[in-house]
Parts: structure tokens; C-alpha cells; sequence
């Protein structure tokens, strides 16, 4: 069997609260040998060491604040945000989902201010980092040079394609999901990224409504979707590039993967 990774889902939503089991039972019929379980605030950076506790070897904690929480944080739970993932040192492997969303224009100068607390606490553990940058990615990326960042993850890059060619010159890391089985313009950034700077996900619980997902509870196996649509656009056997996304997590990671 394949093995699988998904390096980015959020299994400390409350859409997952009681599937957990059902998850983890899914992810290892499917051959899933990783997850990386991204934080979205101080609750969720708790719950997610608590679960790559029960599950070793198999969930692994990203820790940070997502930029959709920056509006109802305080000061107060940022401090204790940063306290507690620097007592994970040797658990976190990175510091996400952490990033800026232009949608939210009324937190901006909060989600700045933010965003440059996760990437400096990133520095300090010298950790990777997995970015949020919808809409703001031109910006993100002018950025990155100026941190002394061990390895950066755009995770679900959609556009521009300039930032697409600046970001793999940085040396980043690409994550897409099930969205290259039908999205062209997620079709044309896997096209555009070598093999060896792409990664996998679910970004779980969000949900996928046309084929073959139709709107069902997303689960780790998609991820043999999605390498079967990368396989299919980089002209190769599923088997070789699920071979290259393990090395790719391996690298971006740190981890070796059983």
C-alpha cells in the first residue's frame, strides 16, 4: 500500500468533535502514515498535543494562532499562546496555522502584529512554519526574507503566479488538497511546482462539495485523490510521487516517517 501524508488538517475543530476515532480508523486503512494537526488558537494548541499524544508516530502538532482568531484574541491569550507551545519544544514539529487573510481588513494591523509574534517564535524554536495567506501571498512573500525562518509551507496556494515563482525561488514549500481534482488554477500551481517543493492535505474539516467528495465529512483518505490528480498533471505513477511527498515531509519536518 501507498503511503499517504496529510500534511495539514484541523482535527481540534468542533466538526470533528466524536469522529476522531472514525478519522484515525480511516487515515490508516487508506495507508495515511502522517497528520499534521494545524492549531487555530490556544484551545486547539492544547487539544492537538493532547491527540498527537494518544495517537504517536501518527498525528503530529502545529502550533500557533490563525489569523480568522485574531479578532476575539487578547493580549492576555497570546501571551499564554507563545508560553505554552515554547513548553512543546521536542512535540511541536511547526508553528501554524499562522498567516494574514485580506479578508478581514478590520484586524489588519492586529493580524500583523500577530503574524510577526508566530514567525519570530518560530525563529526562537527554529521551526517550520505553515502560512494562511489568502489573499495577501504577494505580501507574505516579500516578508519571508526578512525572518531567519528554518523552512516556510504556503499551504493551499491558489495565486498570484508570480508569488508562486518568488516563493519556490525562497525555497518554500506548496500544499494543495482535494481542489486539484477539479480546480484548473490549482491544477496550473501543481503543474508550475516541482515535486520535490509539494506537500498534501485535506485542510479537514472544510468541505469539498463536487466529485468525488459531495459534501460528506472530509476524511484523511482524500489524500489518494490528490496524488492521484498530481500523478495524473506531473505524467507520473501515484506510487512515485506519494514516494517524493513522504521524502518532501520528511525534509520539511523533521520526521521520519514509519
Amino acid at each position: 500500500m501507498m503511503k499517504l501524508i496529510d500534511a495539514h488538517v484541523h482535527l481540534s475543530d468542533a466538526e470533528y468533535a466524536g469522529h476522531i476515532d472514525e478519522l484515525i480508523a480511516d487515515a490508516k486503512t487508506a495507508g495515511v502514515a502522517a497528520l499534521v494537526t494545524n492549531s487555530m488558537d490556544l484551545g486547539t494548541c492544547q487539544n492537538d498535543i493532547k491527540l498527537a499524544q494518544k495517537y504517536p508516530e501518527l498525528v503530529y502538532p502545529a502550533l500557533g494562532i490563525h489569523p480568522w482568531n485574531v479578532n476575539v484574541v487578547e493580549e492576555k491569550e497570546i501571551h499564554e499562546t507563545i508560553e505554552f507551545i515554547q513548553q512543546q519544544k521536542g512535540t511541536v514539529k511547526a508553528i501554524g496555522e499562522i498567516g494574514l487573510d485580506a479578508k478581514y481588513e478590520t484586524t489588519w494591523e492586529k493580524q500583523t502584529m500577530v503574524f510577526d509574534r508566530m514567525l519570530r517564535l518560530a525563529e526562537t524554536l527554529e521551526l517550520p512554519v505553515i502560512i494562511h495567506s489568502r489573499g495577501t501571498t504577494d505580501k507574505v512573500v516579500e516578508m519571508l526574507p526578512s525572518y531567519r525562518l528554518k523552512r516556510v509551507l504556503l499551504h493551499w496556494f491558489s495565486h498570484p503566479m508570480t508569488a508562486l515563482a518568488k516563493a519556490l525561488d525562497l525555497g518554500c514549500f506548496i500544499t494543495e488538497g482535494p481542489p486539484v481534482t477539479y480546480s484548473n488554477g490549482i491544477r496550473e500551481v501543481v503543474e508550475k511546482t516541482p515535486l520535490t517543493n509539494l506537500l498534501t492535505e485535506t485542510d479537514g474539516p472544510v468541505t469539498y462539495w463536487k466529485q468525488p467528495f459531495n459534501g460528506q465529512l472530509t476524511k484523511p483518505s482524500y489524500i489518494r485523490n490528490v496524488v492521484g490528480a498530481v500523478a495524473e498533471i506531473k505524467k507520473m505513477q501515484a506510487e512515485e510521487v506519494a514516494e517524493q511527498i513522504i521524502k518532501n515531509f520528511e525534509t520539511f519536518f523533521d520526521i521520519k516517517v514509519n
